[in-house]
């Protein structure tokens, strides 16, 4: 890599020259979620990624943690859109909080997901079932005014998620969103670093492996935490298993597991629904041999609420109930919600034996809802095991990626440790400030 050095000067707006391609990255220089990118060429904008942040006082008004971004709180028409790189909510839950809605890009299939998961939720997102600018497809560039963006598909926990090369102004600005090399779908890494975008003058490359892995260690492949997933489930007895539904690789990996014991895999409504969104017929959902389809109380309470029965009628061939689940539990692997404990409590005599998995991020356990799980768990005297791997990349696959793009300037985004970049990932690097405008 060439380009400025770590720490280079902010460059003065006054500086920028007429239909210059321009960047602000609005929050994610020194955090993990909440990313919002800002471009601007010749009298347009467009946002990249629009997320809540991760620290966001879930008691405070979601419009306070706007970046300061025109057309977000008022009416600007040279906003052109928002184009979201995938699914997680640290990446678009800003977007329903917008003054008016946002023509949104994404791809297919995180739109299918998003709309799926909105009857289960309290605010639905505000995306329509049509596009309103271009659908995101691997490598077919789509044009928003005067930017080109070309999407990547990468490897991610969040199914159906992409890195963006932007070109605008004769220029090239390549954003990783968030990828990793160690899923299901890592030969879309390696495909990445065989053919990267070329000729990049500025990327955005993550880094929320940094300070949470040493530089020369991996994380666990996705095939590895099948493995443990197998392991842990071949004593009897309920596994509780605490996991994403939108985390569509450790569904699967779950399912295999469940396929190597004998074991069937029990899913709720929310979801059943997910996984049918993804499109794909090799991801589990109702009708395949060992899998079972639940309505916990509160969803069943929550369709009746919102007369949602239509979401039922598809999955009664394939629906079991409470007396069916209390038969099964010795020998069923659940994915488990808070709020399906009193489903499992009335079963009488289901938690003898049970044993419960944490497959998320395990800094959800030390507070909020995943703390106050693992201390229910314990009071019912339900062991808690961790078996997971990062949605994110290791730091030898992101020197392998940067290396690989070799960009002008090596922008960090969307990790704590920032400042680490210059010593990690060599004298390209260029730190920027939160609200920083500078020419790509």
């Amino acid at each position: 890599m060439s380009g400025a050095a770590a720490g280079a000067a902010p460059l003065p707006a006054t500086a920028a020259a007429p239909g210059a391609f321009r960047a602000c990255v609005h929050r994610g220089t020194r955090q993990i979620g909440g990313t919002c990118v800002e471009l601007s060429c010749g009298g347009a904008r467009l946002l990249l990624d629009l997320g809540m942040p991760l620290d966001a006082d879930p008691a405070g008004d979601p419009a306070d943690f706007l970046p300061a971004v025109p057309g977000l709180r008022e009416a600007a028409p040279d906003l052109l859109g928002l184009v979201l790189t995938h699914g997680h909510a640290d990446h678009w839950g800003l977007a329903p909080h917008a003054a008016a809605p946002l023509p949104t890009a994404m791809g297919a299939a995180t739109r299918r997901m998003l709309h799926a998961a909105a009857p289960f939720v309290p605010r639905p997102v505000p995306f329509s079932a049509e596009a309103e600018l271009p659908e995101l497809s691997d490598r077919r560039p789509v044009r928003i005014g005067p930017f080109t963006v070309t999407p990547f598909l990468v490897d991610h926990s969040a199914y159906d998620a992409y890195a963006l090369l932007v070109e605008a102004g004769g220029r090239r600005l390549f954003y990783s969103g968030d990828l990793r090399g160690h899923g299901r779908k890592g030969a879309l890494f390696e495909r990445l670093l065989r053919d990267p975008p070329r000729g990049v003058h500025a990327m955005l490359m993550e880094g929320s492996s940094l300070g949470r892995l040493d530089p020369e260690a991996r994380f666990p492949t996705e095939e590895q935490v099948e493995l443990l997933l197998a392991e842990r489930m071949r004593a009897p007895g309920l596994v509780a298993v605490c996991a994403s539904a939108q985390n569509v690789d450790r569904v699967v990996s779950l399912y295999r597991a469940c396929r190597r014991t004998g074991r069937v895999l029990v899913l709720d409504l929310y979801a059943a629904e997910v996984l049918a969104a993804t499109g794909n017929p090799r991801v589990p959902r109702a009708g395949w041999d060992g899998v079972a389809i639940y309505v916990p109380e509160y969803q069943r309470r929550h369709v009746a609420r919102r007369a949602l029965f239509g979401l039922i009628d598809p999955y009664r061939p394939h629906r079991i109930f409470p007396e069916h689940l209390a038969r099964l539990a010795p020998r069923a692997a659940m994915l488990l919600r808070p709020a399906m404990l009193p489903d499992v409590d009335a079963l009488g005599t289901a938690w003898d034996g049970a044993r419960a998995i944490w497959s998320q991020w395990d800094g959800y356990l030390r507070d909020g809802a995943g703390g106050r799980l693992a201390a229910e768990l314990e009071r019912r005297g339900v062991p808690l095991e961790v078996v997971h791997t990062s949605g994110h990349a290791s730091i030898a696959d992101l020197r392998r990626l940067a290396r690989a793009v070799a960009p002008g300037a090596l922008v960090p985004v969307h990790s704590f440790e920032g400042d680490r970049f210059a010593a990690l990932f060599g004298p390209g690097v260029v730190r920027r400030a939160d609200g920083e405008w500078w020419e790509v």
